[in-house]
């Protein structure tokens, strides 16, 4: 049991960061018919509303049992990772190139991982800083050679990098505030909370930047499907699954899954943007796996599978 138990928190990181991989290029698809803001909102809606019947049971019983620290860390999830992320990467986007953000975007697990190092006291040994660097690298070289790099530079360059950086750090708070949230509360809670908090927020949002552009009796079926999936696929599900892996397993060791999403988002470009193949983006897929062979053979190895 204690073996199905690793396996299945290992599988519950991968999926969890694949599902949310596949939010790059759904997104895109999504933005060709939808304003950025407004969209995000319908998402988020569509996130809770998936989660509701699994919630729905114990719902005020959880509720009533949160403390103030609790509701901290909630709030924090939905401020930081669900609205700051999305704000902060939309108009940073708007200042560099799409390779320099997913270069920026690459050092995700990394910062991650210290971040729990630093304020959660997860472990960071050789094996761990071995795997992240791995994935990093990896990442790093599918992202210098990704078609249509152009060079930038200037003030405004650095004011997009300084923003992407912010996203990121906020994704890092998304994943180390939902590990202390899952320590006390179940992951599907956690994640239907945050949805719901950050509704009022992306709403707010939305009238205020974009909702005037939305024309929604143009918008076509298939950005429609591109919302649904983003919606209950990567914030319904992605979450869940994140945030169930992320209970039984140390914030360290979850970052190294981070370098997951980056691939799935990759692959999923080839199939649903068309984006070109680069045969150089072989060794950096090799990297991320190795690096993600590493983390699973550490999370394996953890003392019953299981963080603190």
């Amino acid at each position: 049991m204690q073996d199905s138990s690793k396996l299945t928190g290992i599988a519950l990181l991968f999926f969890g960061m694949a599902l949310f991989g596949s939010a790059t290029p759904i997104s895109k698809l999504v933005g060709e018919g939808l304003p950025v803001f407004t969209a995000s909102l319908l998402r988020v809606i569509l996130g809770a509303l998936s989660l509701l019947p699994f919630v729905v049971k114990d719902f005020w019983r959880n509720l009533g049992g949160m403390n103030a620290r609790a509701w901290r860390e909630v709030s924090l999830i939905a401020l930081f990772g669900m609205v700051g992320f999305t704000f902060l990467l939309v108009y940073g986007m708007k200042y560099i190139t799409g390779v320099a953000g997913s270069i920026i975007m690459s050092f995700t697990p990394a910062l991650t991982a210290l971040g729990a190092f630093v304020f959660l006291g997860s472990p960071l040994d050789w094996r761990r800083i071995v795997a992240i660097v791995t994935g990093v690298g990896g990442l790093i070289l599918i992202n210098v050679f990704r078609a249509g790099f152009t060079d930038s530079s200037g003030p405004i360059f650095y004011l997009g990098f300084l923003l992407v950086l912010a996203a990121i750090s906020c994704e890092a708070v998304y994943t180390l505030m939902g590990k202390k949230a899952t320590d006390t509360m179940p992951p599907l809670f956690v994640t239907f909370l945050a949805t719901m908090l950050s509704i009022p927020l992306f709403a707010l949002l939305s009238l205020l930047v974009d909702f005037s552009q939305a024309n929604f009796a143009n918008v076509s079926a298939g950005t429609w499907w591109a919302l649904a999936w983003w919606g209950i696929g990567t914030l319904g599900a992605g979450s869940a699954l994140w945030y169930s892996g992320l209970a039984q397993a140390e914030g360290t060791t979850a970052a190294g899954f981070m370098s997951v999403m980056a691939l799935s988002a990759l692959l999923l470009s080839y199939f649903l943007l068309g984006e070109t193949f680069e045969w150089i983006h072989l060794p950096g897929i090799v990297l991320v796996l190795i690096s993600i062979g590493l983390m699973s053979w550490v999370h394996a190895s953890e003392h019953g599978g299981h963080g603190h």
